[in-house]
């Protein structure tokens, strides 16, 4: 959700547009509309805050999800709660007036924190589709690393190093080393917005890098486990008579088919069952305890 000029112009990520950042009070929304966007923001600022609220609570509640891999998405909803937090709410009156009210201190630092946010939420997603990647092709020297937290850390402090490296300099000091400030007063958006070598030199590291990085960890993960399966049935067919059924072998394992599975060691998908179960906890803490293997759904009968 990063900010843009108010020319219309797509800024780095492409998340605003010009006109929907600053042009509210220019153009003059209506009584009617103010209010109706008013509403959705607040909806989208609640559900925002919330939902990734509700994660973290999740890794405080339940002690079983602190693993290596589960560490990435509780980083993803740190920078996605934040998001919530603070960049919208400071963005509400922004897009609705036209005008920035709240000083060129706070400019900088909604600048820094947004650009920041928005970077290290795509590179959040990157590292854990590559920890997914590492689960299924490396999954010996993976298993033996899930003990490890402080690895992860590392690689979660690595994130929000370069997230902030990628535009936070250039943020706070454009201005000194341009020769002076090019934003008109009442506004708020990044110095370096008009400068296309910068803008197409961010994109790459922050859009183009991450989305074939993404693209080729989840085509490795799908083509390996397409090929152990393929394998595992050949050598079922060639094994001769099926054997008896208490010497059946595990059944042939499936690829993941949907983003809130995790692929295994050895490729097989496994439901969230730990987030479900914490999140009853949570919300459902007196039911749990009554029937320790209840669902959420269960709360609300």
């Amino acid at each position: 959700m990063e900010r843009a000029p108010p020319d219309g112009l797509m800024n780095a990520s492409g998340a605003l547009a010009g006109e929907a950042a600053a042009a509210g009070g220019a153009r003059g929304f209506s009584a009617a509309w103010t209010a109706v966007l008013a509403a959705l923001m607040a909806l989208l600022i609640v559900a925002t805050v919330l939902g990734n609220a509700l994660v973290m609570l999740a890794f405080v509640a339940d002690s079983s999800l602190r693993t290596q891999n589960n560490f990435f998405l509780l980083n993803l909803a740190i920078s996605d709660f934040l998001v919530g937090a603070f960049c919208i709410p400071l963005y509400v009156p922004y897009v609705l007036t036209g005008r920035w009210t709240f000083g060129r201190g706070l400019c900088k630092l909604w600048l820094v924190v947004d650009y920041l946010l928005c970077a290290s939420s795509v590179f959040n997603i990157v590292l854990i589709s590559y920890d997914r990647f590492l689960s299924v092709t490396r999954a010996v020297s993976y298993r033996a690393q899930q003990g490890d937290t402080r690895r992860a850390v590392r690689k979660m402090a690595l994130v929000w190093v370069l997230a902030f490296l990628l535009y936070g300099p250039a943020i706070l000091s454009w201005e000194y080393l341009s020769g002076g400030s090019s934003i008109p007063e009442g506004h708020c958006y990044a110095e370096f917005f008009y400068n296309w070598y910068f803008l197409i030199t961010a994109s790459t590291l922050e859009f183009f890098t991450p989305f074939l990085s993404v693209t080729f960890f989840n085509l490795s993960i799908y083509l390996n486990i397409q090929r152990r399966t393929r394998l595992r049935l050949d050598g079922g067919r060639e094994a001769g008579p099926e054997p008896p059924p208490d010497a059946q072998p595990s059944p042939p394992p499936a690829p993941p088919s949907c983003w809130g599975c995790w692929p295994k060691g050895h490729g097989e998908a496994m439901p969230l069952h730990s987030f479900r179960r914490a999140f009853t906890k949570l919300l459902c803490p007196q039911k749990l305890k009554v029937q320790p293997h209840g669902s959420l759904e269960q709360c609300w009968k």
